[in-house]
């Protein structure tokens, strides 16, 4: 399997979309324990969506996709409940 997923800065409440094809879990940890220069400045992380896909160009094309402006206007109407309660 392979899997897109969107973390949440804890500190930063920053979004960061990524993809692998190992275990989102697994993943998650590498994130937190300052493994991924890109995302050690922002930890601790907290995942809040992932798509699994069979195939990894499927996989890779999702994630291009939803880096992209329709991509965020997608989770952002997909996970508009999750926003909405962060706020309250």
């Amino acid at each position: 399997m392979y899997f897109v997923y969107l973390l949440q800065s804890l500190k930063f409440s920053r979004l960061y979309i990524g993809f692998t094809p190992d275990d989102v879990n697994r993943r998650l940890a590498k994130h937190n324990s300052g493994l991924v220069l890109s995302t050690k400045t922002y930890k601790p992380w907290k995942l809040i969506y992932f798509e699994a896909y069979l195939n990894r160009k499927d996989a890779l094309g999702r994630e291009r996709y939803l880096k992209s402006g329709s991509g965020r206007k997608f989770l952002n109407k997909q996970l508009r409940n999750y926003f909405t309660d962060k706020v309250k």
